[in-house]
């Protein structure tokens, strides 16, 4: 993004905190000595002219030194700073308490697309993807799963009547929502730990951040294009034809859409500064190969006598480590980053 675009959206975010200043002010008062090392230097300076603000007030001087509306908004524009911050980590019980305020006035939203229990754990996730990477690292993950939730609709109705529809009416519970983000959230823990960590660039995990979800949303599109749109179904590992929805079965449809969800979702990573334009072949890549190599192991170890626990969920899992590896990998090599 350009810096014009994303001042744009730091205005109207902070625009947001301000307007649940007051009921979070008792929440900010007990921690601000505690959030001061933490934010941004840029934002250092503009919150220590009001601290004093947070300082306990004796009674009998309270009628004299009440707070004002305008030092808690710029007090609390100073945490919307930190918040919104690209720079660095981002204090955990902030973004806490931010996603559980998101969580809580998009409830009716999420919960067509989760379960209540799948919509914690998507809180949990969504605070640590903001504590890690910032709202950048949070966007991403919520274009995947809007992108996923919108595909998994398709022809719903008709895959549901023929038995090869996603259970709960497409919702996603918490072994989705861990399945599919565990490598994403691993890789941003990576990349908050500094410029270099296990020898690997900070900006490499992120690029396994983005991929790893790239993956994930290239192996939904391609299970559910094909299942809907599917007119010859291979299964991978034989090329014999099979049912649509069996594991491991591809066809031509799904594999093209495979390419589509790996884009989008490295499209919108380079649109929001995560990767470079460079990078977006090297993710998309990396899904291609992963989503793939996922639909081998589903033909050979998913559902095997002995193998019970190779569930679709571990599947994924594995099929996200891939695809991010992969990209890392491919990233070192020829990236320089």
């Amino acid at each position: 993004l350009s810096s014009t675009k994303e001042s744009v959206i730091m205005k109207l975010s902070t625009l947001l905190l301000t307007s649940v200043a007051l009921p979070a002010t008792a929440f900010v008062s007990s921690r601000s000595r505690l959030h001061k090392p933490i934010l941004n230097p840029q934002t250092r300076s503009s919150f220590s002219i009001h601290e004093n603000a947070f300082n306990p007030i004796p009674s009998t001087s309270l009628s004299k030194r009440q707070l004002s509306t305008s030092s808690i908004v710029e007090s609390v524009s100073s945490i919307g700073n930190s918040l919104l911050s690209s720079t660095g980590p981002v204090p955990l019980n902030l973004a806490l308490t931010l996603n559980v305020f998101l969580f809580t006035v998009l409830r009716s939203k999420l919960l067509k697309m989760l379960t209540p229990q799948g919509m914690l754990h998507a809180c949990a996730l969504g605070s640590g993807l903001w504590a890690t990477l910032g709202w950048k690292g949070w966007t991403l993950c919520v274009a995947y799963l809007f992108f996923g939730s919108a595909v998994t609709k398709v022809k719903f109705a008709e895959k549901e009547k023929r038995g090869i529809a996603e259970g709960r009416g497409g919702r996603r519970g918490p072994e989705n929502v861990w399945g599919s983000a565990a490598t994403a959230l691993m890789c941003a823990i990576c990349a908050a730990r500094g410029e270099s960590f296990l020898g690997i660039s900070s900006n490499l995990f992120i690029l396994g951040f983005v991929a790893s979800l790239a993956t994930k949303l290239s192996d939904t599109f391609a299970s559910e294009i094909g299942k809907a749109y599917g007119k010859t179904t291979f299964l991978i590992t034989t090329l014999e034809r099979v049912e649509p929805g069996t594991e491991g079965a591809v066809s031509a449809e799904g594999t093209a859409a495979s390419v589509v969800g790996g884009l989008l979702v490295s499209l919108y990573g380079w649109s929001i500064g995560m990767i470079s334009m460079k990078a977006i072949p090297v993710s998309v890549f990396a899904a291609f190969v992963a989503t793939n190599i996922e639909s081998v192991l589903g033909a050979t170890l998913q559902g095997k006598k002995n193998l019970e626990w190779i569930t679709n969920e571990v599947v994924n899992f594995i099929n996200t480590l891939i695809g991010g590896a992969l990209a890392i990998a491919i990233g070192r090599a020829f990236l320089s980053i």
